[in-house]
């Protein structure tokens, strides 16, 4: 049994404070001396980029998604990667949607950098090892452990900004907990079968933007928004609606290219046949705008721009996020 270690840099990786704030350079090697708990757990760390999470790109992270699937390949039990919280629910669902093996690849972070009291990145590097060598995480596809927690990456959400507790998976609750380093599970979702291998080039070049729609809004924005793009996604009030000049416009851009609506409230889905005034749900939908369901504004960003990316036509679009919405 051997753990493929994938380190991206953050906070877990910061060390050093100084005039100009904690800095990145803690190596893989520097991370898991900090935990005596390792030792029992044969790991092959490889550091990838020392970067925050706001620097990555969806190549960069195919890219080791390639390399975790060779590190499975070559007999490894599971992957974890270390990076910054900022992207990870975004970095592992990306994994998620390509991630085509049994092993477990296991996203994890910190919120507390080793500089202050009560740093959480050795705890939550610890709980990660052990669930990617636990027989029980295997067809989960790609998780995110921290605080003790296991996240499925299709549920997991950062909710707070400074809390070592703000991943959690609103919609559905951990899959399970790691309790005296035993993994303990308890409900599996079914997994989606992985999306079909998108070409780097053409995903450089997809363009897809997000839209947040607030009390007292500008449409004359949308325009501005949309010009050179193939893709939209609208975070809606409520339950996916939009103030009523936001209807038509919308419903001219969907004659265009795909606009997924979502909920910017964090949490629920957004509905699809209850409200019928101008710019509720029912009447997005009648114009075209595909329902993103219970996926959030950024996840669906993420699909949407993959399925772009692989030349997915308007029915493959809409079923896919039925699908996984």
């Amino acid at each position: 049994m051997s753990i493929a270690l994938f380190t991206l840099g953050g906070t877990i990786a910061m060390a050093g404070a100084g005039v100009g704030g904690v800095v990145a350079r803690l190596t893989g090697a520097d991370l898991t001396a900090a935990v005596p708990g390792l030792a029992d757990i044969p790991l092959d760390v490889r550091d990838v980029a020392a970067v925050p999470s706001a620097a990555l790109a969806y190549r960069q992270i195919l890219d080791l998604v390639d390399a975790a699937a060779e590190a499975v390949d070559g007999g490894a039990t599971g992957v974890v990667v270390t990076q910054g919280t900022d992207t990870l629910e975004e970095t592992a669902w990306l994994a998620d949607l390509v991630w085509p093996h049994a092993a477990p690849l296991i996203f994890t972070g910190a919120m507390r950098n080793p500089t202050l009291a009560g740093p959480d990145g050795p705890a939550n590097l610890l709980a990660a090892a052990r669930v990617a060598a636990a027989p029980a995480a295997r067809d989960l596809g790609v998780l995110a452990v921290l605080n003790d927690e296991i996240h499925a990456a299709r549920f997991v959400r950062k909710t707070h900004s400074t809390s070592t507790a703000t991943f959690a998976s609103p919609d559905a609750g951990p899959l399970g907990h790691v309790i005296e380093d035993r993994v303990r599970l308890l409900t599996r979702p079914p997994r989606h079968a992985p999306l079909p291998t998108v070409d780097r080039d053409r995903l450089d070049g997809t363009r897809v933007a997000l839209h947040t729609v607030t009390l007292d809004d500008d449409v004359a924005l949308l325009d501005a928004l949309a010009a050179g793009l193939d893709g939209l996604v609208v975070a809606g009030f409520g339950v996916g609606h939009v103030p009523p000049a936001f209807a038509p416009a919308l419903g001219e851009l969907a004659g265009r290219m795909p606009v997924v609506l979502t909920s910017r409230t964090g949490a629920g889905s957004v509905l699809r046949d209850t409200y019928g005034a101008l710019g509720s749900e029912r009447d997005l939908r009648r114009r075209g705008l595909v329902d993103g369901g219970f996926l959030g504004p950024y996840r669906a960003k993420v699909l949407l721009r993959l399925l772009l990316a692989a030349g997915a036509d308007p029915v493959t679009i809409t079923d896919m996020f039925t699908r996984h919405g």
